[in-house]
């Protein structure tokens, strides 16, 4: 199903003539998913119910071991510099605890990379803790000192590595500019990043997208699963991109890009 050339670019598996273009992108926080992006996810649906190249527990299969846990997927309509259309598809966060599977656009910033900054920087926040506890349970008061400042140390460089962390992602939008989650969310009520920001299924594709010169023509997202308790996803159910960690990302990734039309306009 996926091009040769680009093992993301997945090619429509039935004909898609007499399927008319989308005339504008999707308005990803509110929209009725175009015939190309319903057809896209069908098709990545099915790929979900006969793969057996990873295993994750969605949910869906009674007495399964491992946590239930269910997944947003999403499918981005392209077209190549060849003029074929196709899809792209993403996962929300990681599946089957990894980053990296066959036919899913990687990650805007990969953080399970072993040997990376993040890695390296958790390692040592952890040796910093468990120096803390030791300190601690000889219970002398000559290691006060000590303690303090490595708790002092450990909230410093703490603070420094989520920082770098947040410099690590960074997001295309069409024109080619370039923009880092910090100074994204700088520009927000927020100004720091929530967690997990980045690693939403849109940005994801769009990234990739302007990555590999394909042209985004629809958008669309979908439950897998069960909900969790806090939510009410429902399996298959098609859902606009989340509020608080995608907006003020895809404001700057659809910057220059004909939207369809929202009541209240695109903010």
């Amino acid at each position: 199903m996926t091009n040769l050339e680009d093992p993301c670019f997945t090619r429509f598996s039935k004909s898609i003539e007499g399927y008319s273009l989308p005339e504008r992108f999707t308005y990803p926080f509110e929209y009725t998913p175009h015939p190309l992006s319903m057809l896209a996810a069908t098709e990545l649906q099915k790929h979900l119910e006969t793969q057996r190249q990873w295993d994750h527990n969605f949910g869906l299969e009674q007495g399964k071991e491992g946590t239930v846990i269910g997944k947003m997927f999403g499918v981005l309509v392209v077209k190549n510099e060849s003029g074929e259309l196709g899809y792209l598809s993403a996962f929300s966060g990681k599946l089957a605890g990894g980053n990296h599977h066959k036919g899913f656009v990687p990650p805007v910033f990969d953080a399970l990379t072993e040997g990376s900054f993040l890695n390296e920087g958790m390692l040592r926040l952890n040796h910093m803790s468990t120096v803390i506890k030791e300190l601690q349970s000889e219970k002398s008061k000559n290691n006060q000192q000590r303690i303090n400042e490595l708790k002092t140390e450990r909230r410093d460089f703490s603070v420094s590595l989520q920082e770098q962390l947040f410099d690590a992602y960074s997001f295309l939008n069409q024109k080619g500019q370039e923009k880092s989650l910090r100074a994204i969310f700088k520009e927000t009520k927020h100004k720091n990043p929530p967690s997990g920001a980045g690693d939403c299924a849109a940005p994801k594709l769009l990234q990739y997208a302007f990555q590999h010169k394909l042209k985004p023509l629809a958008f669309a997202e979908f439950w897998w699963g069960l909900s969790p308790k806090s939510y009410f996803w429902e399996h298959k159910h098609f859902y606009p991109a989340c509020e608080l960690k995608c907006r003020p990302i895809l404001k700057h990734m659809l910057e220059g890009m004909l939207v369809e039309p929202k009541t209240n306009g695109y903010k």
